[in-house]
């Protein structure tokens, strides 16, 4: 068997296909190989194939199919072992194409096929003959299925000339309907367009009338939302007024009683500082000091003439939180954003926080710092330093209003002292009884320290 395929000088090893292989023929060799390929072992494999070895013949026909007609084109011993396959599946067919007769019965694409392996004697005119015979099968399949879809089509052609008479009939029909319908439903059209008309008119009317009662509506909307306001921030007043006195009372004194006992300790300080201002002699008066003279600690002429300041001098405000009992009032962002407006509030903040901290200390002054509520947007996580309050105001009240509640708070006489440029604020804090200074002078003493 080997022999009868090895490619001797009496075989069809010499003759040469000079057209493409035909594609059923190429389909047919490919699915030969890839039938052989399974029995093969991987040693007897071309290199190129040899990792198609575990392929299912399927995926071995998909993916190998080019590559197994190259090897078995090229490599004459693969070709031969794949051509041994075939005589063990097939005798009869490779048996017949041996002796030079391929039997008649058989597919002209399968007898190709086996003689492209085999090659015999005449392989060549095998392979041109089954391709021609393939082209004129697919031409005349293709014939009669051209033929038989002509007739379908001419059948629907008959039925759709049917269809469109039939349908053109009741078209006019309806078309005749249509056109009474049109006719009544124009009348009814401009009757309608003249009830239209009416009602725009009145609509237009009705829109004005509405406007106006808008109008007015918001007009009363804004008047009551204005006086809600008014009377809102009246009762926050109340609320927090009230809240103190509770306040007081859970700890045993009312409101009163406190701004009482807070200006008689103010008055206790004044005198007690007055007396040492004054330097007042005691009541038992002697003869020696009656005379006339200059003694250790009194003040010459010379030394109230050096007292007199400027109105902007830090020293000011140094004599003014001297006093007994004072409290200094602060419009934080009024000041911070007069000193340094380029930071951050944040660190505004804390930058005057932490002087007025200081302040408080040298000074023992109390100190109350306010900043305006409505520049946060987050409730401000804040440990206020030693000997300074720190108050934001609520939402719908400003800093300075704050800072005019603060001040109405305390009793009349205690020296209350508020730091901020704006004119609105110190003029109504001056009537209120405080005394008015300017940032820039805070900044000044606050620098100083």
């Amino acid at each position: 068997m080997a022999e009868t395929t090895g490619g001797g000088p009496g075989d069809g090893a010499a003759e040469v296909l000079d057209r493409p292989l035909p594609d059923g023929v190429r389909r047919r060799v490919v699915q030969i190989v890839s039938e052989g390929f399974g029995s093969l072992t991987v040693g007897e494999l071309p290199a190129q194939l040899r990792q198609y070895a575990r392929f299912a013949p399927n995926r071995r026909t998909k993916f190998a199919g080019n590559a197994m007609a190259a090897a078995l084109e090229t490599d004459p011993l693969f070709r031969q072992r794949i051509g041994e396959k075939l005589r063990e599946t097939q005798p009869e067919l490779t048996g017949a194409l041996d002796s030079g007769s391929p039997p008649p019965a058989a597919d002209p694409l399968d007898v190709a096929a086996a003689a492209y392996v085999l090659r015999p004697l005449g392989w060549v005119k095998l392979v041109t003959a089954a391709g021609e015979e393939a082209q004129r099968a697919d031409a005349e399949r293709a014939d009669e299925e051209s033929r038989a879809e002509l007739e379908r089509l001419r059948a629907e052609l008959e039925r759709a000339r049917e269809l469109t008479r039939a349908e053109t009939e009741r078209l006019r029909t309806e078309l005749d309907s249509a056109k009474k319908e049109t006719e009544a439903l124009h009348r009814k059209l401009r009757a309608a367009v003249s009830d239209v008309k009416r009602g725009e008119a009145a609509l237009r009317k009705a829109h004005r009338e509405t406007e106006a009662v808008r109008a007015e509506g918001h007009a009363q909307v804004s008047a009551a939302e204005s006086e809600a306001r008014r009377l809102k921030a009246r009762l926050g007043e109340t609320e927090a007024a009230l809240e103190a006195t509770r306040r007081a009372a859970r700890e045993g004194r009312s409101v009163e009683d406190m701004r009482v006992r807070l200006l008689l300790d103010t008055l206790l300080d004044a005198t007690q500082g007055l007396r040492r201002e004054l330097a007042l002699p005691p009541v038992s008066v002697r003869p020696a000091e009656t005379v006339d003279a200059v003694e250790p600690g009194r003040m010459t002429p010379k030394d109230i003439a050096a007292r007199a300041l400027s109105e902007d001098d830090p020293q000011v405000l140094d004599q003014l939180l001297a006093l007994p009992q004072a409290h200094l009032v602060v419009d934080g962002y009024n000041v911070t954003k007069t000193g340094y407006p380029q930071m951050p509030l944040e660190k505004q903040r804390l930058r005057l926080l932490g002087q007025l901290s200081q302040l408080a200390a040298q000074s023992g002054a109390e100190v109350t710092c306010v900043f305006d509520g409505a520049e946060l947007v987050a409730p401000v996580l804040l440990a206020p330093p030693r000997g300074v309050r720190v108050l934001f105001s609520k939402p719908g009240v400003t800093a300075d209003e704050l800072i005019r509640q603060l001040v109405r708070a305390e009793p009349p006489g205690r020296p209350v002292i508020v730091a901020s440029t704006d004119r609105e604020v110190a003029d109504g804090v001056a009537r209120a009884g405080a005394r008015p200074v300017a940032s820039a002078m805070l900044l000044k003493r606050l620098s100083r320290a």
